[in-house]
């Protein structure tokens, strides 16, 4: 131990530190500042940065003793209660917050640029912005926005995004912040790490090491006789069903018989500490007897391969996918020119900022046992007590992971609640059950909470990934470009356990022929176990794998038919009235055209006067232009059940402000789902957004609003947000009759006034009215989306699609082979834009992310053991990759 002085935040600090301690846990652990969060711990993503003497360092890796009697600046000491940094307004104006997990490290080592660019009177270019950030990733932004922010902070005039429509006097349609931002920004935020308990035990996972082997014995003695460790459970300690999964119930919660790739889990143990933990779990001893691995999914499928799961007659073919339309033999016999190509796609990793925790408490569990009081945060109401198995988790489906946690107990659903804490990043990820489970039992087990915090590296080995998949295209069309018909066969690796490959691998299967009107079309998808990563929802779910399989023959199309790119994508393209591969009529919201128009004008304005080129040269530089399109069903689809259940409660606090809730069980992972349900309930109250709060997430006191995948909640939560606050509109409107002497038809809510003829009153006064006569002023709805059919019956299979085009402007150097994105122009038809910035958000998000899969990021497994094992080894895009973008939001609007 050694004695620390310090500085932090103006505030003299002193206290005793082991020697061993890193800023990051003393801030974190012993000051209780979590704004600093967690990423990696291996000084790789910069996302715990502070600023020690006005430098920035990586906290995560930086000796606490080093910061002995220096001057420690964190976010939370950045603003006072009614003021904010200038750099945290800019965030906040220009939508540089999304899951808010980086924020705080992106804002102090923005803080040391200016704080240096202001002593010498200067103002940070992009290039300064640029290389102080290099180090600093966000997953959510794309970074555009962070350059904006930095830049208005700076004293440049930035503007932030104005949106191209926005309907006067209403909620829906403006640009304003997600709700929760601005504790994101202030450090105040709170994701499950972050959560204490009295008396809380920490928890590890022994994992598999190898990818398939039978396990002959568990041997657990030493690892229980160690000292602080209270539970050490293996398979046989599940008392209720061994076995979870979204889809297929064919994941173990613990191995018992076998294992099936590197990351299974075979024991888990809590302790004391994490280091206690540790050494227990390296205490336990597993005998193995390994078996071939399979490793490709077309090796998987042949005859004569291991099998994963005996007793399958299907052997490894998890799922075989068709989709047919008309006679491809035909078609092709009418082409005249046939595209062959065969391409791959590589698994790649989510890379959320948050590594994976859970924490788990037991039913009657009491702070006050061991001395002290929940965080405030962390409990609602009357439920403080616990009375039941509580999972604190940021889970995109909380619902399923009650229901799934509770299967593995052997109790009812209602014994288990699950409370949402805020998510530091998803984008599907975060579907599949990771902690969750393991926590629960091994709290009920200890009688304590139990928290269990992966580390990137454990995170990196076990949780789903996105498909690798090999994809044979043929793609034949007339001498004019008319394409004529279009074939594909894809293998797909869905990696050990189902996970949601049959789903994801039937959006590649239908999106196959892409965006166009192809009158014949064969496709055939085989989904397969290997012993690779499982892998599961990825942004984009399968669409993305057949997208470039798809446009790349499109391109390859034009050059042999001497077509120009854009026009030979024009006349195919889907429209009103078109039909889809799986036999779908299109019949409303189709802007694909709209969206390729202004693409191509803009790239092509870029040239001077009318000699717009494809590709040029300059110097040792190849510059070239490239152009797809695409489009993603909205909702589940195929005939699944597809609903979202809101609540919306309205009532007046002291000075007559009217305040509201929405709540539902939807995730928020920084799409910026609460300031969509705000808008839609806000806009039928007749009441500002900020009026309003949103809760998600708590099973206990959310309805069900289904799982956040396949761009469904905006529109299904969304809707079910808007009939709640309608219903609570219904309940009022009686009173506010009666007050104002009008009918009900007469009535107008708007503005926290209620109106009719040539009256007004304040809306908190009829709230009052209800509330006297006992009329309650909450309402659920329960919103169904429009009924789907399964794929092959020709029928509809989703309610909904997003269509885009976008072009690339990439810069080759002919020397050394590097490419890299200058410009990306971008046109979305999203139906209805309800929230302009984070939309905006959305799509420079999903370009610098979709610029990692195509250049640079591939999960690498040798013999289906990751090589990728750190986050070092995996090149996701920094903000030295931005390029320029250029959106436009195109709005056809469906009409549900």
């Amino acid at each position: 131990m050694s004695r620390l002085n310090m500085t932090v935040n103006g505030n003299v600090v002193e206290l005793e530190v082991p020697e061993s301690r890193f800023l990051s846990e003393v801030l974190r652990e012993d000051l209780g500042l979590t704004g600093t969060k967690i990423g990696c711990n291996e000084a790789e993503c910069g996302i715990c940065t502070v600023l020690v003497n006005g430098t920035p360092v990586v906290s995560c890796s930086y000796p606490a003793f080093k910061a002995h009697g220096a001057r420690v600046e964190t976010i939370e000491g950045l603003s006072t209660d009614n003021s904010l940094h200038p750099l945290q307004q800019a965030f906040l104006d220009h939508g540089a917050v999304q899951c808010g997990i980086c924020t705080s490290g992106m804002i102090m080592t923005s803080k040391a640029l200016l704080d240096e660019k202001q002593a010498t009177d200067e103002v940070p270019s992009e290039t300064d912005i640029k290389i102080a950030l290099k180090d600093t990733y966000c997953r959510c932004t794309g970074y555009q926005s962070v350059i904006h922010a930095i830049q208005q902070a700076s004293g440049q005039d930035v503007s932030p995004y104005i949106p191209e429509t926005v309907a006067a006097g209403k909620e829906i349609g403006k640009a304003q912040p997600n709700p929760d931002a601005l504790a994101k920004i202030r450090g105040q935020a709170k994701f499950t790490d972050d959560y204490q308990f009295p008396g809380m035990l920490h928890a590890r996972t022994l994992r598999a090491g190898v990818p398939h082997a039978r396990i002959c014995s568990i041997d657990t003695g030493a690892a229980r006789a160690l000292a602080g460790v209270h539970a050490v459970l293996t398979h046989e300690d599940v008392p209720g069903r061994n076995l979870h999964g979204i889809v297929d119930f064919d994941w173990p919660v613990l191995c018992g018989d076998k294992v099936r790739y590197s990351g299974d889990p075979v024991a888990i143990v809590a302790a004391d500490s994490e280091s206690i933990a540790t050494r227990a779990v390296n205490l336990i001893r597993v005998d193995y007897e390994e078996l071939p691995a399979v490793t490709d999914a077309m090796d998987a499928v042949r005859p004569g391969a291991p099998v994963l799961h005996e007793g399958r007659s299907e052997g490894n073919l998890l799922k075989h996918i068709k989709v047919k339309r008309g006679d491809v033999a035909s078609g092709f016999a009418g082409a005249d020119v046939i595209i062959d190509r065969t391409y791959r796609t590589p698994t790649t990793e989510h890379m959320f900022l948050e590594p994976e925790c859970a924490i788990g408490v037991p039913a009657g569990y009491n702070p006050a046992d061991f001395g002290g009081t929940c965080d405030p945060k962390a409990v609602r109401g009357e439920k403080a007590l616990h009375d039941k198995t509580s999972i604190y988790v940021g889970s995109q489906i909380p619902y399923l992971d009650r229901d799934q946690t509770a299967a593995a107990l052997g109790v009812e659903p209602g014994q288990v609640r699950v409370i949402a804490t805020l998510m530091g990043g998803g984008f599907g990820g975060k579907e599949d059950i990771a902690g969750q489970i393991h926590v629960a039992l091994l709290s009920e087990v200890s009688g304590r909470p139990v928290k269990m915090l992966y580390s990137r590296q454990e995170s990196l080995l076990f949780h789903p990934k996105r498909h690798a998949t090999v994809i044979r295209i043929r793609t034949g069309a007339t001498r004019q470009g008319k394409l004529t018909a279009v074939e594909a066969t894809l293998y797909g690796d869905g990696g050990a356990y189902a996970s949601l490959s049959e789903k994801v691998l039937t959006r590649a299967t239908t999106h196959a022929s892409g965006p166009y009107d192809v009158p014949h079309v064969k496709v055939d998808c085989f989904a397969a176990y290997t012993n690779n990563a499982p892998c599961g929802a990825f942004r984009g779910f399968g669409v993305s794998q057949s997208c470039f399989a798809v446009e790349s023959n499109m391109d390859i199309l034009a050059e042999e038919l001497g077509l120009d790119a854009v026009e030979l994508r024009r006349m195919n393209t889907l429209d009103v009235g078109s039909v889809t591969a799986t036999g779908q009529k299109m019949r409303e919201s189709v802007g694909l055209n709209e969206c390729i128009e202004k693409v191509d004008h803009d790239m092509r304005a870029d040239a001077p006067g009318d000699d717009f080129q494809w590709t040029w040269q300059e110097q040792h530089r190849i510059l070239a232009w490239g152009l797809a399109i695409g489009y993603k069903n909205t909702g589940l689809g195929g005939g699944a059940p597809d609903k979202s259940s809101a609540q919306v409660e309205v009532w007046v606090e002291p000075g007559t402000e009217v305040r509201a809730e929405v709540r539902t069980s939807s995730a928020e992972m920084g799409q910026g789902l609460p300031a969509v349900l705000a808008a839609c309930a806000a806009e039928k109250l007749g009441i500002a957004v900020d009026r309003g709060t949103v809760l998600l997430g708590d099973t206990d006191y959310c309805p069900d609003g289904g799982p956040t995948t396949a761009s469904r909640q905006t529109f299904v939560s969304g809707n079910a947000a808007r009939h709640a606050a309608q219903a609570v509109v219904e309940q009022l409107v009686p009173f506010a009759a009666e007050l104002l002497g009008c009918t009900s038809e007469d009535l107008t809510f708007a503005e926290n006034m209620v109106s009719g003829g040539d009256k007004s009153v304040n809306l908190a006064e009829v709230i009052g009215r209800a509330k006297d006569a006992g009329t309650p002023t909450v309402a659920d709805f329960e919103y169904w989306a429009p009924k789907t059919q399964p794929l092959g019956s020709g029928g509809d299979m989703h309610f909904a699609f997003g269509f885009c085009a976008q072009a690339v402007l990439c810069e080759i150097d002919t020397r050394t082979g590097e490419v890299q994105v200058r410009k990306v122009i971008a046109a979305h038809d999203v139906g209805r834009a309800i929230n302009p910035l984070t939309l905006e958000g959305q799509i420079e998000g999903g370009i610098v992310m979709c610029i990692g899969y195509a250049l640079s990021e591939h999960y690498i497994q040798e013999q289906a053991r990751p090589w990728t094992s750190v986050m070092a080894r995996y090149k996701m895009p920094g903000i030295k990759h931005t390029p320029k973008i250029i959106s436009h939001i195109v709005e056809h609007a469906t009409s549900t």
